[in-house]
């Protein structure tokens, strides 16, 4: 379905769906900070007063956006060994927060989690625990995981930012002359580094982390 862009206007109705795809708008165009009860009522053209009917406060509304875009996502098919489970849980995460990254900003800053993408913190937990971790230990490694997925997508989105500005990169003329007294191992890759660094691992890196946790002792 294509996402309205602009001000949208009153529609006949203001139903559930309308007021997520307007709310969207302006998360993806102005930013999470930027979208509130009121500014969504503006971008509808109705009374704040009629969007309470469908949303208590802007938690609830974050809430209702990020569950109506993982209750999207195609489910996949989850094989029976655990720790693959866990690799797919994992990917399908990574994959819908990449297609929409704005939603990552908003899960990094508060515990904000729709019912319909508790599946994939589910089968994390769940496969850890089938692979014979304890339930802390489930928990830490979905943290863990998190962490790997939210930062290796707001690196990512970050610096394309920077790239569609335009705007030089430190580090590309730090790599370029860096004194080999000082800084062996770097200056050997020298100029190489942002290219090296841009590479997609993330999926090579989440089997060598969901297997190095898994391979601890428990404590």
């Amino acid at each position: 379905m294509p996402r309205p862009s602009g001000r949208i206007g009153r529609p006949p109705t203001t139903s559930r769906p309308q007021i997520l795809e307007a709310a969207r708008v302006i998360l993806d165009s102005e930013g999470w900070h930027k979208l509130t009860v009121r500014r969504l009522a503006t971008e509808l053209g109705v009374g704040a007063t009629t969007l309470y009917h469908h949303v208590r406060d802007k938690d609830d509304l974050m809430i209702q956006l990020l569950d109506y875009h993982a209750s999207r996502l195609k489910r996949p098919e989850l094989p029976e060994d655990p720790r693959e489970r866990i690799l797919v849980a994992a990917t399908v995460m990574h994959d819908s927060l990449a297609a929409w990254p704005e939603a990552v900003e908003v899960l990094t800053a508060d515990d904000l989690l729709g019912e319909s993408a508790l599946w994939m913190v589910d089968t994390i937990v769940g496969g850890a625990i089938g692979c014979g971790r304890t339930p802390d230990e489930a928990v830490e490694l979905y943290r863990n995981i998190w962490y790997y997925t939210a930062g290796e997508i707001l690196v990512r989105v970050r610096a394309a930012r920077r790239a569609a500005e335009d705007r030089p990169r430190y580090r590309d003329t730090v790599f370029g002359k860096l004194d080999e007294a000082r800084f062996p191992s770097l200056a050997a890759i020298g100029e190489r580094w942002p290219e090296l660094a841009e590479r997609d691992t993330f999926a090579r890196g989440l089997r060598a982390f969901v297997d190095g946790m898994l391979a601890q002792e428990s404590r």
